[in-house]
């Protein structure tokens, strides 16, 4: 069964079903602009779903045909970051959505289309997995405004492209394809517009299917590797293995493998 909910007045949309949760960023006439008060809405939302044993998977995307998500909201730039001091009030203002979007701990997949630029691509790169129509468009203006990327983005976008194409992209500020994206490891995978719902749900739809104690696993294995040595957490990995082993997912999915049978994961 569906659910579904809006937040921020309308400007996020949400909607689970069949272990997915959708989150629509909702601002068309913005090109879905990410304000502080979305900020807040999406931490609020990673929260509950977190938490929320019905949400397996989680699936962002922009509504309208024309953007993902284009950055910040502009408009907003005059009273929340004029200047220094104000960029460290609108920092604050939404870390906690930053925060709860970088730690969130199930699968998340950006499902990108039209123009996904500056935090709108900080928002894309803190997925798991992008997958991206073959018309969207990619890149980070921040040299023709400006600001300086902040330093999560910058490493994000490091550790996906490697340092040569991440000076490109930052120097020149200029867009990019969707193709040209796959080819430097922006996005996993471009797909014709048409098809681009359908990929996404497929793929929503295998990750949901999996055990969840071994993806969340995974998840934080990867998130430990990426991390410097000093401040990975290689107990939180162990105990992570050693929940999965225990699990009854582990024993359901050694009888269906013997039965030849799909198997039938409940997270625990």
């Amino acid at each position: 069964m569906a659910s579904a909910k809006e937040w921020v007045g309308g400007k996020l949309l949400t909607e689970v079903n069949d272990g997915i949760g959708l989150v629509t960023f909702n601002q068309p006439e913005k090109h879905n602009a990410m304000s502080v008060e979305m900020w807040s809405g999406l931490g609020d939302i990673l929260e509950a779903w977190a938490q929320d044993d019905q949400v397996r998977v989680v699936v962002m995307t922009g509504a309208g045909e024309k953007a993902f998500v284009s950055g910040a909201d502009i408009s907003q730039f005059e009273k929340r970051r004029a200047d220094a001091a104000a960029q460290e009030e609108y920092a604050a203002a939404t870390s906690g959505g930053r925060a709860r979007l970088a730690t969130f701990p199930k699968p998340l997949i950006a499902r990108i289309h039209g123009f996904c630029l500056g935090g709108g691509l900080a928002i894309a790169m803190q997925a798991d997995l992008r997958i991206a129509s073959a018309s969207s468009q990619f890149g980070i203006p921040a040299a023709r405004l400006g600001i300086a990327y902040a330093f999560d983005g910058l490493r994000a976008l490091v550790q996906l492209v490697g340092p040569a194409h991440a000076r490109m992209i930052l120097y020149t500020g200029t867009r990019m394809g969707a193709d040209e994206a796959a080819r430097i490891g922006l996005v996993n995978r471009v797909v014709p517009d048409a098809e681009l719902s359908d990929a996404v749900l497929e793929l929503a739809r295998t990750i949901a299917g999996n055990a969840p104690l071994s993806i969340a696993a995974n998840k934080l294995c990867i998130d430990q590797v990426l991390k410097d040595p000093a401040d990975r957490d290689l107990d939180a990995v162990a105990r992570a293995g050693r929940t999965c082993l225990d699990s009854a997912d582990y024993r359901e999915g050694r009888t269906a493998f013997m039965e030849k049978r799909k198997p039938r994961f409940q997270g625990r």
